[in-house]
């Protein structure tokens, strides 16, 4: 008979703590599945215009397929997110941690990572339900003037060189998202800082694949794999939040 205590049990550590392994996975899928439906649309713009802007600069020699798969790639923007992303997660799970050891407040871990699984929900109903969208949890945005003066910050950088790169991914690393709140959610609930930067780099390592193949290859490819996840993307992410939540649930239990 299958033992659903024994499956909770291996979500998280004897202490309730959830599992590092299990969070990694959860983020790295998270990353995988939202970077195509949510990310792709909301980053590509920035991402095409750095190609175009990187094969402009190409000489005519130049303009092998190896060239445009390198410039294509983008490997200093993704590094700037990623140190924003980690950043960010270290952040949240040293404040996570020191909240949840104050008396009366243990709770907040499982809150926590209950709110990313609802995040997460919302994410994929927003792919079932396009119409009721802004109805949902997954569709929260900081105030519109945020993602306004990050563009500002980000157009006065110098992108032509790979540290010029590097900071733009650094500062648009922070653009409003409701698939990186919900990451930073599950990020803070993990046991500290170091724990916190590994879950926000596991989810940033994520999103990589499907915005690299769209800077090499272009909306061509974001179409293509776009068709694909509409189908199986919510899904993923509801088996995804249903795991959160069971974490939360174990983590919960452990406390009483």
């Amino acid at each position: 008979m299958f033992n659903h205590s024994a499956m909770l049990a291996s979500l998280c550590g004897p202490d309730g703590q959830p599992n590092l392994l299990t969070l990694l996975g959860s983020l790295v899928l998270a990353g995988l599945v939202g970077s195509v439906a949510h990310c792709g649309p909301m980053c590509g713009p920035f991402v095409l215009a750095q190609v175009s802007r990187n094969w402009a600069r190409l000489k005519l020699d130049d303009m092998c397929p190896r060239q445009r798969v390198r410039q294509g790639l983008l490997l200093p923007y993704h590094l700037g997110r990623l140190i924003t992303y980690s950043g960010l997660g270290a952040l949240a799970a040293a404040s996570g941690a020191v909240v949840g050891h104050v008396p009366g407040l243990g709770v907040v871990p499982s809150v926590l990572l209950l709110l990313g699984a609802l995040m997460l929900i919302g994410q994929a109903m927003n792919r079932l339900l396009p119409a009721h969208a802004a109805r949902w949890l997954g569709a929260v945005h900081l105030p519109m003037g945020w993602g306004v003066n990050l563009s500002r910050l980000a157009s006065r950088i110098d992108r032509d060189s790979p540290l010029g790169a590097l900071l733009f991914g650094v500062v648009l690393g922070f653009l409003p998202c409701g698939l990186l709140y919900a990451a930073l959610a599950v990020a803070a609930s993990s046991a500290g800082a170091l724990d916190g930067a590994l879950a926000m780099l596991a989810f940033g390592l994520g999103t990589v694949p499907a915005l690299m193949a769209l800077g090499v290859f272009g909306q061509m490819v974001g179409r293509r794999w776009g068709a694909a996840v509409a189908r199986v993307g919510p899904v993923l992410l509801l088996l995804n939040a249903a795991m959160l939540g069971a974490m939360a649930w174990q983590r919960f239990a452990a406390l009483v």
